[in-house]
């Protein structure tokens, strides 16, 4: 039974008053904001829980603390949006790097998962009361005041959908020729929901992204030019498809480390995405990304292209075991834009899971569900974190598993049955899918892959 899910109707105050340099008279500068809590989803055993946070003053907000009180017997679990600390009971979140500057009249969400029957109480923003006592756990019935409007749109921080099913499953499209089958990008097998194109290539300009038909491709093909290639994006498109270009792979060499290459960057992936029809961008650099200005370069694009964007990542095993690493802290800088981290759970060996406890050994469904339990525990919501496996023999070095595997994990992981050994602190019914290495060797081996994993996200809750 999926849980109901329930729309934030921001309660609004009248008056604000302006903020001092210093972070003084909080209280006074509380006056304009407020803040209002629903419950977006209850499982009996644990909810997700969304604040918002609205500017109802004439002046902007550069900054913002929320606190609030759990009963005994709730806990919190992952959060986003916001950054978290706690003592006891009292939890307080602050805004994050993009997050933080609030104009007059709009607004900001975060949001967390909690363990219990309980809900938040006590709430204070910026020092001062959240604007009505203990706030609500079900949307306020009344209509907001004529001059603040509800919303028609969800709120800036969520990330787009990009016309995208809640479970999700993901290939890669090989614009070159190997061992596995060619294909043309219109013969993708119906139960891949996004493609990613692989890849984009490095041009002498440093941040700067090429793409065109691989001549190799072309002629294994028998003749298929960029033309035959833009059409069979708009084909796909018609079935209800998205087709995004993934940059990098195990020899890409794309680098981003400046502001002019991240301008470089934006300016042609924007020039691809409208010459080929592309739907957005995945980040797969293997060979290592400076997050400061691959985030500059992926809002530049944003702002070029528009909010329906993708945003998509592929970082090996190992690049997101720590928040503080180059990869997991780019998907935590751009969490507001970002559609989905498929990590590469193979070609890894053994590593340790988010209990911190023991080494796992790949090909596993502990493997699996322990190192994704760290993305989901430190910051990433469930609906941005996908599973990416290899899609059967050829396909890796190492990490192969049969692709009920992967349907257990994601089990795991949304309900809390076919686990192994490690069980994941809490469940995530909002895990967002699955991915795999490769399309063309999911159809060598059979398709095998999308005929087993694709039917399986359809009945996750």
């Amino acid at each position: 039974m999926k849980p109901a899910r329930s729309l934030v109707l921001s309660l609004v105050a009248a008056l604000a008053a302006t903020l001092g340099a210093a972070w003084v008279a909080l209280p006074a500068y509380a006056a304009g904001a407020t803040a209002s809590f629903v419950k977006t989803a209850d499982w009996g055993s644990g909810w997700e829980g969304k604040y918002t946070v609205t500017n109802g003053g004439s002046s902007t907000i550069n900054g913002w603390s929320l606190a609030f009180d759990l009963p005994s017997g709730t806990t919190l679990g992952s959060y986003w949006d916001a950054l978290l600390s706690s003592s006891g009971q009292r939890h307080t979140f602050t805004n994050r790097s993009w997050n933080g500057t609030i104009a007059p009249g709009a607004s900001v969400s975060f949001g967390f998962l909690g363990s219990g029957s309980g809900s938040p109480g006590g709430c204070q923003l910026n020092g001062a009361s959240c604007g009505g006592g203990t706030p609500p756990t079900t949307p306020p019935p009344t209509t907001p005041p004529p001059t603040t409007p509800p919303p028609t749109t969800p709120p800036p921080t969520d990330p787009p959908t990009g016309g995208l099913p809640k479970h999700l499953l993901t290939g890669y499209w090989h614009n070159f020729d190997n061992p596995a089958v060619e294909l043309r990008l219109r013969d993708v097998p119906a139960e891949y929901d996004l493609v990613a194109v692989a890849f984009a290539e490095a041009t002498p300009t440093p941040g700067a992204l090429t793409f065109g038909v691989d001549p190799g491709l072309a002629a294994a093909l028998g003749g298929y030019t960029d033309a035959d290639f833009t059409a069979d994006v708009r084909t796909l498109h018609s079935r209800g498809k998205r087709v995004i270009l993934s940059v990098g792979g195990e020899t890409g060499r794309v680098t981003v480390n400046n502001a002019a290459s991240a301008a470089a960057f934006a300016d042609t992936a924007a020039a691809l995405i409208a010459r080929y029809g592309f739907d957005g961008i995945d980040i797969d650099l293997e060979n290592g990304l400076n997050p400061t200005y691959m985030a500059q370069a992926l809002r530049a694009l944003r702002a070029k292209v528009g909010s329906g964007l993708i945003i998509a990542m592929a970082p090996q095993t190992i690049d997101m075991q720590n928040p503080a690493g180059g990869y997991f802290k780019l998907a935590l800088d751009i969490k507001d834009i970002l559609t989905v981290v498929n990590t590469q759970y193979y070609n890894s060996g053994a590593m340790l899971g988010c209990d911190q406890n023991a080494a796992y050994g790949q090909g596993t469904v502990n493997f699996i569900v322990a190192l994704a339990c760290i993305q989901l525990e430190a910051g990433l919501r469930p609906d941005q974190v996908g599973l990416g496996l290899p899609a059967g023999a050829g396909a890796a070095g190492g990490g192969i598993v049969a692709p009920s595997v992967v349907n257990a994990a994601l089990d795991c992981l949304a309900r809390g049955t076919n686990c192994g050994s490690f069980r994941p602190p809490r469940t995530y019914p909002g895990i967002r899918g699955a991915m795999t290495w490769s399309v063309n060797w999911d159809v060598s081996n059979g398709n095998s892959f999308a005929n087993t994993v694709g039917p399986h996200l359809d009945t996750l809750p």
